[in-house]
């Protein structure tokens, strides 16, 4: 199975967002956490999260890039839990365990985008706001494969 981690081509993360993922952590799109908001909502650093940010699954910050790794099912059963729990904790959901499905399926969710590509690709999420509520779509940026002599030792070893 394959998730995505944090990733961060330079500091801009740190300046755009109120919060920003640390790199390497867990991520999905996050997008339920907009899902009441309206054009009013949209100024400033919370624009940025909502037009590019994956939302980290520790620190609950958002990252503009994520890349796709392999995940262990004992991780992902653990980032159910954290994620339910979070569901409990800011959203109201009643406990743990009648918001573990709905987190699941958000991982789940996240899942199936990262399977179909290969590990090390780059997503970047946009959103937008239509009459139907939030709209997101995803581009890929595949890692281009190292050259031989950008890794290789030259010369003689002794």
């Amino acid at each position: 199975m394959k998730l995505a981690r944090a990733i961060h081509l330079d500091d801009s993360d740190r300046n755009v967002f109120f919060s920003p993922a640390r790199t390497g952590e867990w991520c999905l799109s996050g997008g339920f956490e907009f899902s009441d908001w309206t054009e009013a909502d949209l100024s400033g650093k919370a624009r940025q999260a909502f037009s590019n940010g994956w939302l980290g699954l520790e620190t609950f910050g958002r990252v503009t890039f994520v890349a796709i790794t392999p995940i262990e099912d004992t991780e992902f059963a653990s980032l159910a839990d954290g994620l339910a729990q979070h569901f409990v904790d800011v959203y109201g959901a009643p406990s743990v365990e009648a918001a573990r499905g709905v987190a699941t399926e958000e991982l789940t969710y996240m899942a199936e985008l990262c399977e179909e590509h290969p590990e090390n690709t780059l997503i970047a999420v946009q959103r937008e706001l239509t009459d139907g509520g939030v709209r997101e779509s995803f581009r890929t940026i595949e890692a281009p494969a190292a050259e031989l002599d950008m890794v290789a030792m030259h010369g003689d070893m002794e």
